[in-house]
């Protein structure tokens, strides 16, 4: 019975070494369009991400009415009848990454990112390529992709379409700490 109990708790130890989430409450999202009649950059410094290496497991969530833009204007009408972020407070990603990685060491890992985003009371599924690194004990992340905002049925009026991106360019960077 004594090895029984020694052998679960080594397993433990061995599985809580191996076995690491890493954590922000500062990730970064950012979402972009250039036209010719006008330039959107919205960006939010306050985005929750997890990642746990063993599982390959990651998500994040961020409010809405976080993402902040040059133009005062453009995050009211954003906020107001696009995203509608008083009935759809949050988007979130809850996922899987894919791809050969050895988080015990430093290094750079190229991904696959495979998961729903929910965005606007919508999800859809999304494969997306991502970067991984270890550094000194920190776990950063980048990814960029582009979504329609139709897609998560975020309608933009044909008065002002010409001044949006038919797909708007999102940029990922985070960068956790262990738990």
């Amino acid at each position: 019975m004594k090895k029984i109990l020694l052998l679960i708790f080594i397993c433990q130890v061995f599985l809580t070494v191996h076995s690491q989430v890493y954590l922000t409450r500062t990730g970064f999202i950012g979402f972009y369009s250039k036209t010719p009649f006008e330039d959107i950059r919205a960006e939010n410094n306050q985005v929750y991400a997890a990642i746990d290496t063993r599982n390959k497991d990651i998500a994040f969530v961020l409010l809405m009415k976080g993402f902040v833009f040059t133009k005062e204007l453009m995050q009211e009408h954003f906020n107001e009848n696009y995203a509608e972020t008083d009935k759809f407070p949050k988007a979130n990603f809850i996922g899987k990454f894919s791809g050969n990685a050895d988080f015990s060491k430093d290094g750079v890992y190229p991904v696959t990112v495979n998961g729903n985003l929910t965005i606007h009371g919508i999800s859809h599924n999304i494969q997306i390529p991502a970067t991984l690194q270890m550094k000194a004990g920190k776990l950063t992340g980048h990814a960029q992709f582009y979504i329609k905002p139709e897609e998560f049925n975020i309608r933009i009026p044909s008065i002002v379409r010409n001044k949006i991106e038919e797909k708007m360019n999102i940029i990922v960077d985070i960068s956790c700490t262990p738990k």
